[in-house]
């Protein structure tokens, strides 16, 4: 099982690094031509990094799917980068949808209960549950896409960060196993949740 998780988590690297080839290819053309101007990739990659909420909840699914083990490890952060995108295509075309911050809030409380509780569901549960607030995320991505940039390349950046968060929250979990301090999963569940309640609180 060590070695599966371990050689998962250096194919979603590898995979993720693939789309850094569109911010070097537009990068070098626009050094050619002179024309200055915002590079999609980057935007989009930089979207789920700027804000703790969306980091805190990417690195949690990747937590909890290492907390529960088996094919989990792999099929929820695949069904909620792939759920994401459709969400932020949804967000791009303007889908009428009124429920993201909502979504993204309730997201961190229920990952946060899920790893701090240490719950383990079953894997369609856990696919449906990472499913339905992977689209809110994604949402609030392609909705916060700015007009200049191309939509393929911004969400090849936010599809892009999305899998490293995944796969540092995956291997932040394999070393807490490895050193059998499973309390620390615990008590960042614990973070996650005191985060969403000061969302709340705030909003």
């Amino acid at each position: 099982m060590k070695v599966s998780i371990r050689y998962f988590v250096i194919k979603l690297l590898l995979l993720s690094s693939l789309a850094f080839f569109p911010m070097v290819n537009s990068s070098l053309a626009y050094a050619h031509t002179g024309i200055d101007t915002q590079n999609g990739w980057v935007h989009g990659f930089i979207h789920p990094v700027g804000g703790l909420d969306h980091v805190l909840a990417m690195i949690a699914v990747g937590l909890w799917a290492t907390q529960i083990g088996g094919h989990v490890v792999w099929l929820v952060p695949f069904t909620f980068v792939a759920v994401m995108t459709l969400g932020g295509l949804a967000g791009i075309i303007a889908v009428p949808f009124g429920y993201t911050e909502v979504g993204i809030i309730i997201s961190l409380l229920v990952f946060g209960m899920l790893i701090a509780a240490s719950i383990r569901l079953p894997l369609t549960i856990s696919a449906i549950i990472a499913g339905i607030f992977a689209f809110c995320h994604g949402y609030a991505h392609g909705a916060e896409m700015s007009q200049n940039v191309s939509g393929l390349t911004y969400a090849m950046g936010f599809v892009s960060a999305t899998a490293l968060l995944h796969a540092l929250g995956i291997g932040i979990g394999i070393f807490i196993k490895h050193k059998g301090s499973v309390q620390w999963l615990k008590l960042v569940g614990i973070g996650v949740i005191l985060y969403g309640s000061s969302m709340v609180l705030i909003g």
